[in-house]
C-alpha cells in the first residue's frame, strides 16, 4: 500500500489536468475583490486557496457548494466564513478560493489539494476535527496534514497550517485528542517552516478552557460570524 504522502505527490503531478475543487457535487467558491477596487491597481490579486472541512466552508450559514447555499435559504450569511473577513480586511490584493467540504477527514481533504491549489499562490490547510469525531488516530491526521504541507510546498505555494478549534459539543471527551493533535500540528509547523494559524487559542474561552465562548459559536460545533471574523483577522497577505 502506498503512503498518503506518495499518493498526494502523485495527485500533485496530475494537477495540470485537474479541474475544480472537491467532488463532482462540490464546487469551490471564490471571494474576489469588487471590480471598482480591482481597477485601482489590483488586476492580478494573489489567489489564496483555503482547503479544509466545514470550518473552511463556513458552516452552518455558508458553504462553497451552491446547492447547499440554496438549501440554507433565509439562514444564508456570507459573513459565516473566515475568508469573507480576511478578504474584507486585505481588499483587492487577494482573492480567496473556498475549498471547504463539510464532514471530511484529513485523508479526504488531501485528495482535493491539487484541484484546490491550481493557479493559486498560497494555500491554507485546515482539518482534523472530523478525524477525531470519527475515532481516527490523531497520528494519522497529523501524517495527512504534514503530507499536504509538503505537497503544497512542492507546488511552490506559500503554505500555512491551521490548528483545531475547541469543540463545545465534544467537551470534555474530545478535548484531549484535540490538544494532542494541535501539539503535533505545532511540531509540523516548526519542522516544515510554515506558519500555524492559532485558531484554537483565538476562540478558546479563558473562563472555560476547551470551549468557545457562547457568543463566538453558533451551534457548539462551528464559529458564529463574530467568531469567523476573529479567525479572518489572523490571515496575512502572502
Amino acid at each position: 500500500m502506498i503512503s498518503l504522502a506518495r499518493a498526494v505527490a502523485a495527485l500533485v503531478l496530475a494537477a495540470a489536468v485537474a479541474a475544480g475543487c472537491g467532488h463532482a457535487r462540490r464546487t469551490a467558491s471564490s471571494l474576489r475583490p469588487p471590480p471598482a477596487a480591482a481597477s485601482k491597481g489590483a488586476r492580478h490579486p494573489v489567489v489564496i486557496a483555503a482547503l479544509g472541512d466545514s470550518i473552511t466552508a463556513g458552516s452552518p450559514l455558508w458553504d462553497p457548494d451552491s446547492a447547499v447555499r440554496n438549501r440554507l435559504g433565509d439562514r444564508l450569511n456570507q459573513q459565516s466564513q473566515y475568508e469573507f473577513w480576511a478578504q474584507r480586511r486585505l481588499g483587492p490584493r487577494v482573492s480567496f478560493r473556498n475549498c471547504g467540504v463539510y464532514g471530511e477527514r484529513t485523508d479526504q481533504i488531501a485528495r482535493r489539494l491539487p484541484g484546490c491549489a491550481r493557479s493559486a499562490q498560497a494555500l491554507i490547510i485546515q482539518g482534523g476535527i472530523n478525524d477525531i469525531v470519527q475515532g481516527r488516530p490523531v497520528a494519522l491526521a497529523a501524517r495527512d496534514l504534514r503530507a499536504m504541507v509538503r505537497a503544497g510546498k512542492r507546488l511552490g505555494l506559500r503554505v500555512e497550517l491551521v490548528d483545531v478549534l475547541p469543540w463545545n459539543n465534544g467537551y470534555p471527551r474530545a478535548d484531549r485528542p484535540i490538544r494532542r493533535l494541535n501539539r503535533r500540528i505545532a511540531a509540523i509547523g516548526r519542522r516544515e517552516h510554515v506558519r500555524v494559524l492559532p485558531f484554537y487559542r483565538t476562540l478558546d474561552d479563558p473562563a472555560r478552557p476547551g470551549r468557545m465562548p457562547e457568543r463566538l459559536t453558533i451551534d457548539g460545533d462551528h464559529p458564529s460570524p463574530p467568531g469567523y471574523r476573529m479567525l479572518g483577522d489572523l490571515i496575512r497577505l502572502p
